[in-house]
């Protein structure tokens, strides 16, 4: 629940007063670059020393009519699906069918009090993700190939199929797996199949509670299917509830279909959430969502190759080797192994969903490059996200400058229509975007295509 008119008053009045008495309290309003904290080699501003975020929590106001996001000349956007509860994350079956992750919160997610958890919250209730988890994974069939599902069928949902706020899914062979939010489970699968008997066999767990601040977690297959990748975000902003709290989270883990073992793959990535592998190396890479509270543009959310056994810094730094002085006691040791992120993706975009486009029906430019959906701040004016870019790849390494390949989720008065999250391409080279406060999966083609 939101607070009260009085309690925003009054939540009001006690962070200017604070800001006064900190002198340098608040964070100033941050770049209106579109692509400030971009590229390779992004701006690092010095962090603010205020305790209290820059707020900028928009209203949200849904799609209307027949408005939609808007994509580059020489593409059209449609509907793929509407009506469903809160879309995160989507799989692309090889017989065409896709299947959507529909999930919010575990009841316990936000724990930490003060303003920063009450803007959260704040934002949580006007999207909709205070409500109950669907905890359900929905199958869309396009039998005509018009660009649209006619069907739409529960594939599996509920404890009785062993969901718990699902999220991200990947096929090896005939077995499905799915990301819950507490560890990993699988289903037998076979093409066409329209749904699940039975609760998912659990795979492998992961770090998931009680608090389990960052519950979204993915999974993704290796090229060859013999492991499985999966994303563990942290259990607070900076270690702020004990670093014993932290253990196994802010990392990407590898578990070995052969061996049935499970490990850290790569820690000190505060909130990965995207994986997919650059289609020219090999090479495994994530989107990561970076702390909060010192400043509006720092620091930058990022997109980067996963080394095994790299170490990207968080708590205790970020951007490499640049420390985190909030975090104690400091570790200038760990921080001097730190690497830094490949790509900038723009401070507090809360960049989520990631795939490499390797279809043939976009324009040759898009091909190999990678597409990010970034679900947009809660703490920064202006605000920042609320889009799909697209980072064009050459020689397996991102490249500027990047480009907004889908917009239009903040209309004119800068309130939310929608949300971007997971991104994918469908088996006719489509992207397809999951938008979880419209509600919709967005497909975005080449128009004639």
């Amino acid at each position: 629940m939101s607070p009260s008119r009085t309690t925003k008053t009054a939540l009001g009045a006690a962070a200017a007063a604070a800001c006064a008495v900190l002198l340098a309290g608040c964070s100033s309003p941050g770049s209106s670059d579109p692509f400030a904290g971009f590229g390779p080699d992004p701006t690092i501003p010095p962090p603010h020393k205020g305790l209290l975020p820059q707020i900028g929590v928009p209203e949200v106001v849904g799609w209307a009519g027949t408005a939609k996001p808007t994509a580059p000349e020489g593409f059209t956007v449609t509907r793929f699906a509407d009506g469903l509860d809160h879309p995160r994350w989507m799989l692309a079956l090889p017989n065409g069918d896709v299947l959507v992750a529909e999930a919010a919160a575990p009841p316990k997610e936000i724990k930490e009090g003060g303003v920063r958890a009450w803007a959260a919250k704040l934002l949580m209730s006007r999207v909709g993700a205070t409500t109950p988890s669907a905890d359900r994974i929905t199958l869309l069939r396009d039998a005509d190939g018009d660009g649209v599902a006619e069907t739409k069928t529960t594939f599996a949902q509920g404890a009785a199929h062993g969901l718990k706020s699902p999220f991200g899914m990947t096929l090896v062979g005939e077995t499905l797996y799915v990301a819950n939010a507490d560890g990993v489970v699988s289903f037998p699968y076979q093409p066409g199949q329209t749904s699940v008997t039975g609760a998912g066999t659990p795979v492998f767990d992961l770090p998931g509670g009680p608090r389990n601040h960052h519950w979204t977690k993915n999974v993704m297959a290796s090229p060859d299917g013999a492991r499985l990748y999966a994303t563990v975000g942290s259990d607070s902003n900076i270690g702020e509830n004990g670093l014993e709290t932290e253990t196994g989270r802010a990392a990407v883990w590898e578990y070995d279909l052969a061996t049935k073992q499970a490990r850290v793959f790569a820690s000190g990535l505060r909130n990965p959430n995207g994986l997919d592998f650059e289609p020219t190396t090999g090479a495994l890479w994530t989107v990561v969502n970076e702390r909060d509270e010192i400043g509006p543009d720092l620091p930058p959310d990022y997109l980067t190759r996963v080394r095994d056994g790299g170490f990207y810094g968080w708590p205790y730094s970020y951007w490499g080797t640049i420390v985190d002085k909030r975090v104690t006691p400091e570790r200038p040791e760990l921080v001097a192994t730190a690497l830094k992120p490949d790509y900038g993706l723009g401070a507090h975009t809360a960049s989520l969903g990631l795939v490499f486009y390797r279809g043939e029906a976009f324009p040759a430019a898009y091909r190999g490059g990678a597409f990010i959906g970034q679900h947009g701040s809660w703490n920064r004016k202006p605000l920042a996200g609320y889009r799909v870019v697209f980072v064009p790849f050459a020689d397996g390494r991102p490249q500027t400058p990047a480009q907004e390949f889908l917009t239009g989720f903040l209309n004119a008065d800068g309130k939310i229509q929608g949300r971007p999250v997971g991104v994918a391409v469908d088996g006719r080279g489509a992207l397809l975007v999951a938008d979880d406060v419209g509600d919709v999966i967005w497909r975005v083609a080449a128009t004639g295509g």
